[in-house]
Formats: C-alpha cells, sequence, structure tokens
C-alpha cells in the first residue's frame, strides 16, 4: 500500500488549519464505530498513521464484528499528524468495513438456504481503489471473483458477437491455455447447453429472472458437473431467490452500491507540555 499517495491526495501541501492553529502538541486519541459492523480497512488505517509517525495499537482486526461505540484503534503521537491522517484513515474504514459489512450479511442470508452458495464481487469497483474493496468483500465472507482481465477467461456477449459461437470461443480460449478457467457468460438456455457441451468450467446465467434461471441450471446439470453462477440485477432483496440452485451469486451492488459504516476520530487528551509551549509562542 502506497500511504503517500494517498495521503497526498488529501493533504496537497500540508494541513493549513492545524498549522495555524496548534504546535508541537502531543495528544491521545481514539477510533469509535459508530454503528455494528464487520471491521474491514484497520490494516489500512494503521498504516496511515504509522506512516505519518503515530504509535497505534488495537484490540480488534480485521475481519472482526464490533458493536456501536467500540474503540476500534487508539493513537498516540503529535496531534498535527493524527488529525492530518484523520480524514484518509476513517475513509478506509468506513468504505472497506460497509462492503464486508453487506458481504458477510448476505452470505448469512444466502447459506440459510444453500450452505455451499458463495457471494462473489465483481469488477464494478473505483478505479485505484479495487484491492480495497476485494480485501473487505473477502473479509466478509465473500469472494473476489476475477481481480484483472487476465486472471482467468470470461467470454462475454460481445466477446461471442466477434467470434461467432459460444463454442468456438470455449475452443479458442481452451486452446494453449490449460491452468485457466474458462467461463461463458449465457443469455439464453441455448447459449447455456452449448457452453455446456464445450466444457467450459464456468457458466454465468446472465440477467435470467430466477425461475429461469433454475429451469436452465438444472439442465446444464444433467450435461456437466460445471460450476454454475448467477449475475445480473442481483442486489439484497432478490439474492436468496437465487441461492437454491446457483454455486456462486456475483453482484456488482457489494462494491458500487454499499453504504459505508460510520467511524469517528476524538481526540481524548492533550499534554500540557505541549499547551503550555504553543501558549508561550503566541
Amino acid at each position: 500500500m502506497d500511504a503517500t499517495a494517498f495521503l497526498k491526495e488529501d493533504l496537497g501541501h500540508g494541513d493549513i488549519t492545524s498549522d495555524a492553529l496548534m504546535g508541537d502538541v502531543e495528544a491521545l486519541a481514539k477510533i469509535i464505530a459508530k454503528e455494528d459492523c464487520i471491521l474491514a480497512g484497520l490494516e489500512e488505517a494503521t498504516a496511515i498513521f504509522q506512516h505519518l509517525g503515530v504509535r497505534t495499537e488495537s484490540e480488534h482486526r480485521d475481519g472482526q464484528r464490533v458493536e456501536k461505540g467500540a474503540t476500534v484503534m487508539r493513537l498516540n503521537g503529535r496531534a498535527r499528524p493524527i488529525l492530518a491522517g484523520e480524514r484518509v484513515a476513517l475513509n478506509f474504514l468506513m468504505r472497506m468495513s460497509g462492503i464486508a459489512t453487506v458481504t458477510w450479511k448476505l452470505v448469512d442470508k444466502c447459506r440459510e438456504k444453500n450452505p455451499n452458495v458463495s457471494v462473489a464481487a465483481t469488477r464494478k469497483t473505483t478505479p485505484g481503489f479495487r484491492f480495497f474493496e476485494k480485501k473487505a468483500v473477502m473479509l466478509g465472507g465473500g469472494d473476489p471473483h476475477r481481480f484483472r482481465l487476465d486472471d482467468a477467461f470470461l467470454i462475454k456477449d460481445n466477446h461471442l458477437k466477434v467470434v461467432g459461437s459460444v463454442k468456438e470461443a470455449v475452443k479458442r480460449a481452451k486452446a494453449g491455455h490449460f491452468n485457466k478457467k474458462v467461463e461463458v457468460e449465457v443469455e439464453t438456455e441455448e447459449e447455456a447447453l452449448e457452453a455446456a457441451r464445450a466444457e467450459a468450467d464456468i457458466i454465468m446465467l446472465d440477467n435470467m429472472p430466477p425461475d429461469v434461471g433454475r429451469v436452465v441450471a438444472g439442465k446444464i446439470r444433467e450435461i456437466s458437473s460445471c460450476t454454475i453462477e448467477v449475475s445480473g440485477g442481483i442486489n439484497p432483496q432478490n439474492i436468496v431467490e437465487y441461492a437454491d440452485y446457483a454455486d456462486v451469486i456475483s453482484l456488482g451492488w457489494i462494491t458500487h452500491s454499499v453504504r459505508a459504516v460510520d467511524f469517528s476520530l476524538e481526540i481524548e487528551e492533550i499534554s500540557k507540555k505541549g499547551l503550555l509551549e504553543r501558549a508561550t509562542r503566541t
């Protein structure tokens, strides 16, 4: 993680407010969870503060469930660096914990119906922040799916328009790439069964209503033991409708539409020595 780059975006040439208002004051501070959540981003927040020379301490860890009011981190150091790192650190915690918490809730809900189903992310992520969003999904018990285009083959509708057929596309992908899985996104039963006969490793039923997808998945399993994924138009309100027949449910919602969890940083104490020195200079 490049803490310098993240801090530069927020600091610019410096925190002019803190520089103008305070001297070299020492402070103790804490970060508090303002709501129940699955904690994520603690490692990144720690890296931000440590990069600024602030000492950190926590009894919690990423992936742990914490309750509203819990102190997730204590800080000890000069006040100006603490305030300089505040927003960047909180942004990591808020965004990543929001993703982890929603993922955990959806995984828990779906596995009540199918203990073996996986809930996965997509590449619908914030530019430059994908690694952290996918990490948050994993901390919430989900699957990251592909991080990059070179992770696995995913033959989509536009690929099929160019190539001409599912069978030919799978054949080309498998040629010379024995160590990469080949997934095909299909929109019709005909395409799905063609992909099964072509021995695709994963077949994604895209934008199929749950009742239609359930029928198509049954027919695929008569031909192939491939993994069946569903995607498209899935959200927290309808996700359980897919859980009984899918092996994987992927949805961009958990990275592009999730609400951040609220955290706050509060300064608890400041050193009298620092205050006296500031007062003397003033």
